[in-house]
């Protein structure tokens, strides 16, 4: 093998350059002799041997490196005792329950004749591009587990997953399908960040020592969830935004999930992830395979703020529909707190002309529209235009928006039902249930059987039926409640538990297949607030819904902790009226700072907005579409955080550096005390930027100033009383 030469530079080694071009001419690695594989991305290296026993072992993570034959073998161990046997010792990249294996196992199976023991070794590999796959087989019989990696080397993130393949002559029931395993390296004093909440209180950051035993961060909703969201972030206990160690990763799933981080007595932390265990039993017919979701993972040598930065970019470039050719969020008005149910077509049209005159791009009219929808007791499963409400059916209307040079969307929730509706009365056994038990009712609604071919085929028909006789740019897609009684009664009952894994298959499917059809329409996905939020969804819309909660102060920590994980350009943000959840009222001009870190829309009752309120909203919306393109593609540093201080400030850094935009909000003033100062982020020391106040609260007063000056001597800004805000925009001018 040849080895790349070093180069000097200064009389120093140039090892980041040769790092850079080692990814560019191989982001994978395999010296055979070996049996080692490297991959290498410009921030990262991930590594894993084949051990003289035949086990896979991983043997790095962490940054990048260039030498494979810096590497280790992939040895086993020595048992420590009777007790503590080597496979305990061992990082195996991918274990299966069996043998003296007793942490998680990233599979686990049960045989027609009660076997359950599986254990895996190195069969083969194969490596095209950026893409490796390595099959391993049970030491006695034909089950293969194929682990999937793709390397994104420009982005400093791999991706692994894995395929259980059946090759025996009976069927057998997978009772855990993981993604991946990772390791950290050996120590202690690691932390984990995870984000948890509620309904209205979603992505709350939670920071903690990792202990001996386990931390499980799970899902059993059979959606992403409010509670947990499938990510985790793993420091080496001292990081900081801007500085440290941190290892991090992200599940592609809407369904069931559950992460494991695990520190073993013997030092080693540990990260499982996949498919959650919880009431899962997926049969595997001779010949049949299961995939697992993929689970992203990178490293950062700069912080939390370095791994967002990371995710963010991976997701706007290689994750969202279009990637760098989709277009920037528009800025979208929604009826519903103006009109709720009462929804009619002069209604709406008075309100889009409202919108219009401010500046709003997209138009959407929100629940009531279809069925006997005047409550929320009746009409879903009945997605037929309301004919009093509508009495030519949506088309006048949509031309009327369409003529204020707006865009029009629409709210639908296609996978719920009201018993209440001409479809249940019609198709009672299409909701998911367990026979002759009860169904329950949550918001008045039960769930339809999406695993079901006949109930997708109807769920995919009544939305491309609509796409198609109405020209529409966007489904607002909602789903308001958790599954219940997860029965599949139509299923053999070997097979009924296969309903968490095919209903997510089966939305994956309705939504790529409305998206062929229809290459224009764009979708936000919506459960309830930040419910289905992941990586999965978002290979698929274009927008999410972080949150019911759309009161400012609030939304400021919800949006602290959607942004570990999730770029500013895909979270929908709501300029609301006030008094709202909790009866706290906030100046306009704050809820228009807070919702503009986001894509910018507007749900308040414009039918109660005065002038005055009007005139404001247009220059905000105005000034926000000028920064836009920096808040919703640029890079963002988290400069004080709502946690921790009086003051909440975030700046964005647009792709090419020619503009900054910073954010700043403050709670409450007391004793008269100064904000704290601004140290910006980001920007090139010899460059002077022209300072633009956006609202005249910036106390320095010199219109351009280094960048070298910004980021050590910082900003302030006058920031005074309760609910104050302002923001700043730096344009780059040498």
């Amino acid at each position: 093998m040849r080895s790349t030469t070093l180069r000097i530079l200064a009389g120093r080694l140039a090892v980041p350059c040769l790092v850079c071009a080692a990814v560019h001419a191989q982001s994978i690695r395999y010296t055979e002799g070996r049996k080692i594989w490297l991959l290498t991305t410009r921030e990262s290296s991930y590594a894993m041997g084949v051990g003289p026993d035949g086990a896979l072992r991983n043997l790095y993570w962490g940054g990048p490196l260039w030498r494979v034959e810096d590497l280790p073998a992939a040895a086993p161990r020595r048992d420590i005792s009777s007790f503590d046997p080597r496979q305990m010792l061992e990082n195996e990249e991918f274990p299966g329950w069996g043998g003296p294996r007793y942490y998680e196992p990233a599979v686990k199976i049960a045989r027609e004749d009660g076997d359950r023991d599986l254990v895996l070794r190195y069969a083969s590999h194969r490596i095209q591009g950026d893409g490796l796959d390595i099959t391993l087989k049970d030491v006695n019989d034909p089950i293969e587990v194929t682990l999937h990696y793709r390397v994104y080397p420009d982005y400093g993130i791999v991706a692994r997953s894995a395929t259980v393949r059946n090759g025996t002559t009976r069927a057998f029931t997978v009772n855990s399908a993981q993604s991946a395993a990772w390791y950290l390296p050996p120590g202690d004093g690691y932390r984990l960040t995870y984000l948890s909440g509620r309904w209205a209180a979603e992505t709350q950051i939670n920071r903690e020592p990792i202990h001996e035993g386990q931390k499980v961060l799970e899902s059993r909703k059979g959606h992403t969830s409010h509670n947990f969201n499938p990510w985790f972030s793993i420091d080496a206990g001292n990081a900081g935004e801007e500085h440290g160690r941190v290892w991090f990763g992200a599940l592609a799933w809407s369904g069931n999930w559950r992460i494991t981080v695990e520190q073993t007595p013997y030092r080693q932390v540990r990260v499982t992830g996949g498919m959650n265990s919880f009431d899962f039993a997926y049969r595997l017919k001779p010949g049949e395979s299961l995939d697992t979701p993929q689970f992203f993972a990178g490293f950062s040598a700069a912080g939390f703020g370095g791994a967002s930065r990371t995710l963010h970019r991976f997701t706007r470039e290689k994750i969202l529909p279009g990637g760098l050719s989709s277009r920037l969020r528009p800025v979208l008005y929604n009826s519903w707190e103006a009109t709720t149910f009462n929804v009619n077509e002069a209604g709406q049209k008075a309100l889009a002309e409202k919108a219009s005159k401010l500046g709003v791009e997209l138009f959407v009219v929100d629940d009531g529209w279809f069925g006997k929808r005047n409550n929320d007791r009746a009409g879903l499963g009945d997605w037929f235009v309301n004919p009093q409400k509508f009495p030519q059916g949506l088309k006048p209307l949509i031309d009327a928006v369409n003529q204020l040079n707006m865009d029009f969307g629409l709210w639908v929730e296609p996978e719920m039902i009201n018993a209440d509706s001409d479809l249940y009365r019609a198709h009672p056994d299409w909701v998911i249930n367990f026979t002759s038990r009860p169904r329950s009712e949550l918001r008045n609604q039960m769930i339809l059987n999406m695993a079901r071919s006949d109930v997708k085929e109807y769920i995919f028909g009544l939305l491309d039926k609509l796409a198609t006789e109405y020209n529409i740019r966007y489904f607002k897609w909602d789903m308001n409640r958790s599954f219940s009684e997860p029965g599949w009664p139509e299923a053999d009952a070997a097979d009924e538990q296969k309903l968490w894994v095919q209903y997510v298959r089966n939305l994956y499917e309705i939504i790529d297949r409305l998206r062929a059809r229809h290459p224009k329409l764009e979708i936000e996905s919506c459960s309830g607030g930040g419910g289905r939020v992941d990586l999965g969804i978002l290979q698929r819309v274009d927008e999410v819904w972080a949150s019911d909660n759309t009161e400012a102060f609030d939304r400021l920590r919800i949006q602290e902790g959607f942004s570990q994980v999730y770029p500013a350009k895909v979270m929908s943000a709501w300029v609301t009226d006030v008094p709202n959840m909790n009866t706290r009222s906030t100046p306009l001009a704050y809820r228009f700072l807070v919702a503009m870190q986001g894509a910018l829309g507007i749900g308040a009752n414009l039918n109660r907005w005065s002038d005055s309120d009007s005139a404001l909203a247009t220059k905000m919306i105005a000034l926000y579409k000028r920064i836009r393109s920096t808040v919703q593609l640029g890079d963002l540093h988290r400069l004080l955080s709502p946690r921790e201080s009086d003051v909440t400030a975030n700046q964005y850094i647009s792709a090419d550096g020619k503009q900054s935009v910073v954010f700043a909000f403050r709670h409450s003033q007391e004793y008269n005390t100064a904000a704290p100062t601004l140290y910006l982020q980001g920007l090139e020391e010899k460059a002077l930027y022209k300072v633009e106040a956006t609202d005249n609260k910036l106390v320095e007063r010199q219109p351009q100033l280094s960048g070298a000056y910004l980021m050590r001597a910082g900003l302030n800004v006058n920031l005074r009383g309760d609910f104050d805000s302002t923001a700043v925009i730096l344009e780059r001018v040498q």
